[in-house]
């Protein structure tokens, strides 16, 4: 999705989602499904849990402020949805909500590659992120970290 739909959607959501105590962590459009889904990511702006109910209580607003705009000519399903598995983490409350959580990690290695180290979060201060990796405490600068997302469980953490 170009930068300025993307935007021009970002606006919109948080339109209609700030009015009711929601804040919008994500916009973005699937268009390899048929049709296209635009997925908006949506969580309660006091760190409460958002339920579906209230997801669906969103989507009327939206839909309805979207096809006004004119921004998407072409079939879509508009999915509004709460954080979750595979969620990036990004805040410093994401951080603290999910401290021993499996995460994995997509990070520059020591010789510039990309790296993905994967284990439950122990804490991201201002320097590291802290990985508990079987047993074993893993720091990554936090200038090396290029996203750190929630992931299922393995039997192997």
């Amino acid at each position: 999705m170009n930068e300025t739909l993307r935007e021009a959607l970002l606006d919109l959501a948080r339109s209609a989602a700030e009015p009711a105590g929601y804040a919008v962590r994500t916009v973005q459009i699937l268009s390899h499904r048929i049709p296209a889904t635009l997925q908006v990511t949506v969580e309660r702006r006091d760190g409460g849990d958002i339920s579906l109910d209230e997801c669906a209580g969103l989507s009327a607003p939206l839909g309805d402020a979207i096809e006004a705009a004119g921004l998407l000519t072409n079939a879509y399903v508009l999915e509004i949805s709460s954080p979750g598995i595979d969620e990036e983490l990004c805040s410093d409350r994401d951080f603290r909500s999910f401290r021993g959580f499996p995460v994995a990690v997509l990070h520059r290695g020591s010789k510039g590659t990309e790296q993905r180290s994967e284990g439950l979060l122990l804490e991201r201060d201002a320097e590291v992120v802290h990985l508990n990796m079987r047993g074993r405490v893993k720091r990554i600068k936090r200038a090396d970290v290029i996203s750190v997302r929630l992931i299922t469980p393995s039997s192997d953490n």
